[in-house]
């Protein structure tokens, strides 16, 4: 499985838990997702709607300067699980290359265990996620 350093990281930290920890673990992740930048908050259409979610949850992905992936997600406080999975994918994705953003396996949460511990319904979820992600990096890559 090919996965960015800091996403690689995370899946480490995630499989070496006891299974009754990945939940607590996977919650604080819900502290990690990054700020709203303004100019989304300004204009909430440039979001693409992950539809699948339970939540209304938002996200839009840019390519820096340098070509690296930053992504940008919206997702009510009262939505812990979705707030997480947003969490842990920018931490494993913000910064990353195209290429490397486009070689995650949308079931890379397998190997943290989390089949065992998240309902197949939320694990739709964050493979739509992830799926929105990789779709919108292939097309600012070809722009």
């Amino acid at each position: 499985m090919s996965l960015p350093v800091p996403l690689e990281a995370v899946v480490e930290d995630f499989a070496s838990l006891p299974p009754e920890l990945r939940i607590e673990v996977l919650l604080e992740y819900s502290d990690r997702m990054p700020p709203l930048a303004e100019r989304f908050k300004d204009a909430p259409l440039q979001m693409e709607q992950v539809t699948e979610c339970q939540t209304p949850f938002f996200l839009a992905t840019e390519l820096d300067d340098e070509g690296r992936v930053h992504i940008h997600f919206d997702c009510p406080p009262d939505a812990p699980t979705q707030r997480a999975f947003a969490g842990l994918l920018a931490e494993g994705l913000n910064g990353a290359t195209p290429e490397e953003v486009l070689a995650v396996p949308r079931d890379f949460y397998t190997r943290m265990g989390l089949a065992d511990t998240i309902s197949a319904l939320r694990l739709q979820g964050l493979e739509a996620i992830l799926a929105r992600v990789q779709r919108q990096v292939e097309l600012a890559r070809v722009a």
